[in-house]
């Protein structure tokens, strides 16, 4: 049995896995990613819980590594960010919620608004007198949040505009920026460039993590990493940084299984050797997503221990999957497997499930005992 290492997640005997998630490593990645957007400051984007490893830890950490400004979904989001960076920048991309535009002021939340009708009942909260602070949303090509062109063109024809809503940035979203060669890309690019021209000395805010690695036009005032900053991969042909989170669980069984038999529902896999398989105690109501598993037709995700990879066998149930430890001879009832990590790419296992790295991330569940390196 391998030696226990120090700095992993000693999880209680009452969980069945566990997540060790590297604070340093967020840091670090978040300052790789600060240098390559040049003069634009680098915000973060933490929603999703910080895309799975907690939202609280991952703040505080990013805050003492210089970071300012964040980017979350939702104001209960942005309540608990505020919380953790008292005087942190906060928008909320999701735009403003309904009836809610006091609260975001209060609380310092500024709404990223993408539709008329949000524009419309800011407006009238800021002529009541609110004195809160908003974001404008211009779509350039994605079609999903933000207003058009055209209306970007009829609010910036109103000189006062800027200063009457309390606008302190403009900003869009790239669509294909993970595929460099896209004509996407340059497109909204161009759309972008005009809207600044339409909103002369206001912020300007487009490229996520792999909009950084597109070059400096795409950098303009701030860049809004997301998944670069916890280790996932972020555009073609460019390895991921430093690996942020290690998924493990407990092996709670080890059976010795004739060839021509089936593991688990659906009898999906039939073995083709006599095999040692090892049962571990996760599922897909811990977000290990159930497409992963393997079947006749098709090969699954792996996992790794004691130096070596083991493929799931048979389809992942909720609280249970089976891995294949026939050539891991080491393999033991109580023993660490790691579902992704620094040894089993996470984009590996969601490409085996047909997602991606992201979705992987923010669906870990509760029952994960959570250790975190460095300070939380």
């Amino acid at each position: 049995m391998e030696q226990s290492d120090p700095n992993r997640a000693q999880a209680p005997v009452t969980a069945g896995n566990r997540l060790t998630i590297d604070l340093g490593a967020l840091s670090r990645n978040w300052l790789a990613l600060d240098a390559l957007a040049g003069a634009a400051e680098a915000a973060a984007a933490v929603k999703g819980n910080a895309y799975g490893i907690g939202l609280v830890p991952a703040v505080r950490a990013l805050s003492r590594a210089g970071c300012r400004t964040f980017f979350v979904a939702l104001p209960d989001e942005g309540l608990r960010v505020r919380a953790a960076a008292p005087d942190a920048t906060i928008y909320i991309l999701n735009g403003l919620a309904s009836n809610l535009s006091s609260m975001h002021a209060e609380a310092r939340l500024r709404p990223v608004i993408g539709s008329t009708g949000e524009l419309d009942e800011w407006a009238a909260y800021r002529a009541r007198g609110g004195d809160g602070n908003a974001a404008l949303h211009v779509d350039t090509g994605m079609n999903r949040l933000g207003i058009t062109f055209a209306e970007a063109q009829e609010l910036a024809a109103d000189p006062g505009l800027v200063e009457r809503l309390g606008l302190t940035l403009v900003m869009s979203h790239l669509a294909c920026a993970d595929t460099p060669a896209h004509p996407l890309n340059a497109r909204q690019l161009a759309t972008m460039q005009n809207v600044r021209a339409l909103f002369p000395g206001l912020p300007v805010s487009l490229a996520n993590t792999a909009g950084i690695t597109l070059g400096p036009d795409y950098h303009f005032d701030i860049a809004r990493p997301g998944i670069g900053i916890y280790g996932g991969p972020y555009i073609e042909g460019i390895a991921p940084l430093e690996t942020v989170v290690t998924a493990e669980a407990r092996i709670v069984q080890i059976r010795n299984v004739p060839a021509g038999q089936t593991v688990g529902y659906g009898a999906a896999q039939t073995l083709a050797r006599p095999s040692r398989i090892a049962i571990l105690s996760t599922g897909y109501a811990d977000g290990y997503h159930r497409a992963a598993g393997s079947t006749d037709q098709r090969p699954g995700a792996a996992t790794f221990l004691h130096g070596r990879p083991a493929p799931l066998v048979g389809r992942v149930s909720m609280d249970l999957m089976a891995i294949d430890v026939t050539d891991v001879p080491e393999a033991r009832r109580g023993d660490w497997v790691e579902l992704f990590g620094a040894n089993m790419p996470v984009a590996e296992v969601a490409a085996a499930a047909g997602t991606i790295s992201y979705e992987l991330l923010t669906s870990l569940g509760a029952r994960y005992a959570r250790h975190y390196l460095g300070d939380a």
